[in-house]
């Protein structure tokens, strides 16, 4: 009797209420403002819309559309070429940064400052400095010459073959410290008895390394890979502060793509369009990786 009553206690209602009356604003805002557009955008690349919404169906035209464009391939190229090497450069300098700083050195604090300062940087004031540092001439050619080597050029920034690749630097320059402070992480993480033996059978410190600790740390090694991958799908502010997707739009990725046609271009389904496409790239990075991790929760 006195539970019934209990659970009939206004005080007790509003308390178990409570929680969910806090979170729900928020997963009402979320549910409108990501999904909710998400599916907006979805439905906005199956229609006619030009510089304003249209509501038309018209299937797949868009898509067809959208893969017949030499700038659209310019732009997936580019992000292969971009991401693969943004992708490796990070994970490579940023383990050797992080193996590093686990030699425990003297001033670690310091150099871990040091390496992390590009991380707390917008790829805006990123893009601003190395756009100056890389124009030939302000910057490193002038510099260079300056010095006596006149024949020195580093055309890199204005040359459409390369300007991809100054994209790369800038990018790796930033995130490089994000992917060291992972590894780091994962490096404290080990047991340091499993290296203490190591050591004691008569193995060296760069063979433990390489047989022990690094094999260990391949939850990391993803981790790092999916994060990279989705920063580099989404890049748009470094190109544009950067390279402008210039000279012509040989720097273009798909985001810039999409802005250039959705909002500049007044081709607002066919930019939506190149947006789920790029949504989708992302989906086929973490689906899988959440189906990974749920299928090892649950056999553990």
């Amino acid at each position: 009797m006195q539970s019934a009553e209990r659970s009939y206690n206004p005080l007790t209602i509003l308390e178990n209420a409570l929680p969910k009356l806090v979170v729900a604003p928020s997963f009402i805002a979320m549910m409108v403002f990501i999904y909710g557009f998400i599916l907006w955008t979805v439905y906005i690349s199956m229609s006619k819309s030009t510089f304003l919404p249209n509501y038309d169906f018209v299937g797949l035209v868009q898509y067809v559309k959208l893969w017949k464009i030499d700038r659209w391939y310019v732009a997936c190229k580019n992000l292969l070429i971009y991401g693969g090497l943004f992708i490796g450069f990070c994970t490579v300098f940023g383990l050797l940064l992080a193996i590093f700083l686990d030699q425990k050195i003297r001033l670690e604090g310091a150099i871990r400052s040091i390496y992390l300062y590009p991380l707390s940087l917008s790829f805006v004031v990123t893009g601003t400095a190395w756009r100056w540092m890389l124009n030939p001439g302000l910057g490193l050619e002038r510099l260079v010459r300056e010095m006596g080597w006149e024949s020195f050029s580093f055309d890199w920034l204005v040359n459409a073959d390369m300007a991809i690749y100054t994209v790369v630097i800038a990018a790796v320059w930033q995130s490089t410290g994000f992917v060291m402070a992972m590894f780091l992480a994962g490096l404290r993480g080990i047991d340091s008895s499993i290296i203490k033996a190591a050591q004691v059978d008569g193995a060296s410190l760069p063979r433990i390394y390489w047989k022990i600790i690094i094999p260990s740390l391949r939850p990391v090694f993803f981790g790092a890979f999916i994060i990279l991958t989705h920063i580099a799908i989404k890049s748009f502010d470094l190109v544009v502060v950067l390279t402008r997707g210039g000279p012509g739009y040989s720097t273009d990725l798909p985001a810039t793509f999409m802005y250039e046609y959705a909002f500049t271009r007044g081709r607002l389904a066919l930019g939506a369009s190149s947006a789920t496409m790029m949504f989708m790239m992302v989906m086929a990075l973490i689906v899988p990786y959440l189906y990974s991790e749920l299928r090892s929760k649950k056999n553990g």
